[in-house]
């Protein structure tokens, strides 16, 4: 190794910088007013589904709780009753929190869920300047519904929900 060699090796470096730097068309988004699109696998923030009629996909079963390898779910089921009608099933998710700072975003509690009701979003904007900011409640998972009247809990007839799944209709070519 001689002695000019370093000089040589930084001088290839400063002119490929420099090179890069006058061809190459450079790519910024300007963030806040203009976000990056997501690719279609992207994993980010959490989100609990709701039925077309407003009713939470959520019964309460746990099975994403038991799949995370962080620890980052809790879940506490409660019993429906027609006075106040959560979800389809018998159970619902009384209490539903998630963990941001342990959340490794694998996925693993969307493919648990047997009623797909916990799904991975396309928001990467998650910012808590605490703890207790970065535990997500179910108010704050829960998505939008689009009236009032969709809102849950709810009062129902008796015996029109028996299922925690609905029957599935056969599909058609």
């Amino acid at each position: 190794m001689g002695v000019f060699d370093p000089i040589i090796e930084l001088s290839k470096g400063l002119g490929e910088t420099l090179r890069s730097f006058l061809t190459e068309k450079t790519v910024t988004y300007q963030y806040p007013e203009e976000k990056r699109p997501v690719r279609p696998r992207f994993r980010g923030r959490h989100v609990l589904k709701r039925y077309d009629n407003g009713l939470e996909k959520c019964i309460g079963c746990s099975l994403c709780a038991a799949a995370c390898p962080a620890d980052a779910i809790f879940v506490e089921a409660s019993e429906n009753t027609d006075d106040k009608r959560f979800s389809p099933g018998e159970r619902y998710a009384s209490t539903y929190e998630i963990n941001m700072l342990r959340c490794i975003y694998c996925g693993f509690c969307e493919d648990a869920c047997p009623t797909e009701a916990i799904v991975l979003g396309d928001n990467y904007e998650l910012s808590f300047t605490s703890r207790e900011q970065a535990i997500y409640g179910k108010d704050m998972l829960l998505e939008p519904v689009a009236s009032e009247n969709m809102l849950t809990p709810r009062k129902v007839e008796v015996g029109i929900y028996t299922r925690s799944v609905p029957e599935m209709q056969d599909p058609r070519d």
